[in-house]
């Protein structure tokens, strides 16, 4: 039975054509709260939805009576209610794979840029400030064989702490809700405390989900737990981190500096404090952003979306209690 979706991002047309061919397909535009009324009346017949991007709300859900799965073009789905799709019956799927090597390479790149002072620098140099030998002023600080503290040992955390061991000789420290042991034989990583961590770490990634119990993990509390002269790098999410505390801390210099990639406010405000630092590396949140990465994950979470939508429960669902849920109505249905 073909069934209907709605698309709230631009995907490929070969995503698209790939959806048309079991089910019909609705483009929708994101757009402002206050003018969501073409989405509104789309979400009416939608049985599935695909995108990212947007916060998916009880009152949107509310708008969809029919809706059975959701598919984000992400790893991360903060931008749902998870407990509230699983009561209505609805599957939720994400992309956790196709973005982790290249994740990785982004927040790698940025504890090298930070430690290296490379845009500063560049910066320094495009404005003819480069007229003798550079000295101890330019001077950044060593990344091999320093200690990267990784909090959330999953998998783009197992392929920063790759990079990290295997490339530069780093001592990988981790914190995780649950020991990593594979990552502990392959990479020599080693547990800690999140106290433990921060003090010993020469770089802090963080890599955790956005979650009721890791947002503002890293307040004013835990940057005085860091080292003068340690590197907080951030590609989780913005809200993980105290803002305010982290330019307060930059600014009285009680750690080195800082890589993010994301912030508590996106598109990030031209007055931040954080744009006017020369110790702040701050990228428009691409940590996935290649050509070859966003094609696939678009391709995933079609898959995703149409394996949803013939019944079957994946490895990318995240909430596969809602079969429990789907079995009852079903029960009740008969």
């Amino acid at each position: 039975m073909r069934k209907r979706i709605v698309v709230y991002r631009k995907v490929p047309q070969s995503v698209l054509a790939l959806l048309r061919e079991q089910h019909d397909v609705i483009e929708v535009e994101q757009v402002a709260a206050a003018s969501r009324a073409p989405l509104i009346e789309a979400l009416a017949r939608a049985h599935g939805i695909l995108g990212n991007h947007m916060k998916i709300t009880p009152e949107l859900l509310d708008a969809a009576p029919f809706l059975e799965a959701a598919s984000t073009i992400s790893a991360g789905f903060d931008a749902f209610d998870v407990e509230d799709l699983t009561r209505r019956g609805i599957v939720l799927n994400n992309t956790p794979d196709e973005l982790t090597e290249t994740t990785a390479d982004l927040a790698f790149t940025l504890l090298l840029a930070s430690a290296r002072r490379v845009v500063e620098l560049a910066e320094w140099t495009r404005r003819g400030e480069w007229r003798a030998s550079v000295g101890a002023a330019q001077f950044g600080v060593d990344v091999h064989h320093k200690a990267l503290g990784i909090v959330g040992l999953g998998r783009i955390g197992s392929a920063l702490a790759r990079r990290a061991a295997l490339g530069f000789g780093m001592d990988v420290l981790y914190c995780n809700r649950t020991r990593n042991h594979e990552a502990e034989e392959a990479y020599g990583a080693q547990w800690r405390t999140l106290p433990e961590l921060l003090a010993q770490a020469d770089f802090v990634c963080l890599l955790v989900p956005l979650s009721a119990a890791t947002e503002r993990l890293i307040g004013a509390a835990e940057l005085r737990q860091m080292k003068r002269t340690a590197i907080l790098v951030n590609c989780a999410r913005g809200q993980v981190v105290d803002e305010a505390a982290l330019i307060e801390a930059l600014r009285e210099h009680r750690i080195l500096g800082a890589g993010l990639d994301v912030f508590e406010r996106e598109p990030l405000p031209p007055d931040s404090p954080l744009l006017t630092m020369p110790n702040v590396v701050a990228l428009p949140h691409i940590g996935s952003a290649t050509q070859q990465t966003r094609d696939a994950m678009a391709l995933r979470a079609a898959r995703n979306l149409l394996d949803a939508l013939d019944g079957r429960i994946t490895s990318t669902c995240v909430n596969p209690e809602v079969q429990v849920v789907l079995e009852v109505s079903r029960r009740h249905a008969g």
